[in-house]
């Protein structure tokens, strides 16, 4: 489990001081976008009140504190699931992952009422409208890990070993 909790507070960390950077070093709330590496990374500021891609959108009260206790039920399952089934090493850090990302979109809600967004990429003719943050590529990341290194069995092989066989002549 110690896994888990280092993965996640870096993620949160770097989540947290990415936001910081560019909402107060950079200005990019008043600003409103900033070309980095233009067309691939550039900065546009968006304040996501609903999930991924804006989905369940809400100016109300109701759907912040709705999707605050959302993501921590989630991340309770997530880290009780991984702690239940003794997953390895990847699969803890990917939990921690997605742990810290849900965390870092949380603070958010509590202390703007929104999700700061502020990465957008595009390439090759085609123009994303999206903006994303760190915590939204660290959820994805872990959900994706935890996928590939949870081998849909429930538990490490190591953890618990599989049944006997017995040799027939």
């Amino acid at each position: 489990m110690r896994q888990l909790a280092l993965s996640a507070l870096i993620t949160l960390a770097l989540d947290q001081a990415s936001k910081l950077g560019v909402i107060h070093l950079v200005g990019l709330r008043e600003r409103g976008e900033v070309n980095v590496i233009d067309p691939l990374l550039n900065f546009r500021w968006a304040e996501n009140r609903g999930m991924n891609f804006g989905l369940f959108y809400s100016e109300a009260d109701l759907g912040r504190w709705l999707l605050i206790g959302l993501a921590l039920v989630i991340s309770a399952w997530v880290i009780h699931w991984v702690r239940q089934n003794r997953f390895g090493k990847w699969a803890q850090v990917s939990a921690g992952v997605l742990v810290g990302g849900a965390i870092g979109n949380v603070i958010d809600r509590l202390a703007y009422g929104y999700v700061a967004d502020f990465l957008n990429m595009s390439c090759c003719g085609i123009e994303n409208p999206f903006s994303f943050n760190v915590a939204d590529v660290a959820i994805f990341a872990g959900a994706l890990g935890l996928v590939a290194f949870t081998g849909g069995s429930g538990a490490n092989k190591a953890a618990k070993p599989g049944p006997k066989r017995r040799k027939t002549p």
